[in-house]
């Protein structure tokens, strides 16, 4: 396949503070939405990222933290279509909560100034599924463990027997544990709930669809315990 002429590339120089500066958290939100619209519609810009890694070496401002799975059918910068130096990704199965996570979410946001946290979840996830599963495995089994909540939440609500064949279920055991996360990232974390209080930051969450390449947004609070 022929390669793209380079003006036919999108040259525009990595994030600077300056542009960060104006875009508020809402903002940013609405940039990663359109971005996502792009995506689904396949109308993405070639990038020259040779130039951007570049320019990107003496510096970064991204403008969002996402948590996303550890999952390789999940390209998060091309889901919103943003290049290099534009986003931070954190990657773990199962988009799960622990003291590393945080502490990134932390460094990202209060010492590095992104403005907004998407948690983001995805269909046909290997984690959800195994956890609804009850698999025990090493450490997987403590992994798995975090994700137990949003597969008990799920149950009070689809009633009966249930493991990871039934999609029902396990699209909505996904949707919990987005929320799941995006619950203890402000219970885990006083500096970014501070930050969420004081209108800094958004703490949002979403919903990969494989087939399509749209993120659902949506609310994020837990049901009733």
């Amino acid at each position: 396949m022929q390669s793209e002429p380079l003006n036919e590339m999108l040259t525009n120089a990595v994030l600077t503070e300056e542009q960060r500066a104006k875009l508020s958290p809402t903002d940013i939100l609405d940039l990663l939405k359109k971005g996502n619209k792009d995506f689904t519609e396949d109308n993405l810009t070639v990038r020259n990222n040779t130039q951007r890694i570049r320019a990107a070496a003496i510096g970064q401002y991204p403008l969002a933290v996402v948590l996303s799975c550890l999952d390789s059918r999940v390209p998060v910068e091309d889901i919103f279509h943003r290049g290099i130096g534009d986003l931070f990704v954190a990657r773990v199965a199962g988009n799960i909560v622990n003291d590393d996570i945080l502490g990134s979410l932390e460094y990202a946001c209060k010492i590095s100034g992104a403005k907004l946290i998407l948690v983001l979840g995805h269909e046909y996830c290997g984690a959800i599924q195994s956890a609804i599963d009850n698999v025990k495995l090493g450490n997987v089994t403590t992994l798995l463990s975090k994700i137990q909540p949003a597969v008990k939440a799920a149950s009070k609500v689809l009633k009966g027997k249930h493991s990871s064949s039934d999609s029902d279920f396990e699209n909505l055991v996904c949707e919990y544990n987005v929320r799941l996360s995006i619950e203890q990232i402000r219970k885990m974390s006083p500096i970014l709930k501070e930050m969420e209080d004081e209108k800094e930051i958004l703490i949002v969450g979403g919903v990969y669809n494989m087939k399509t390449g749209e993120v659902h947004f949506q609310s994020t609070e837990m049901p009733p315990a």
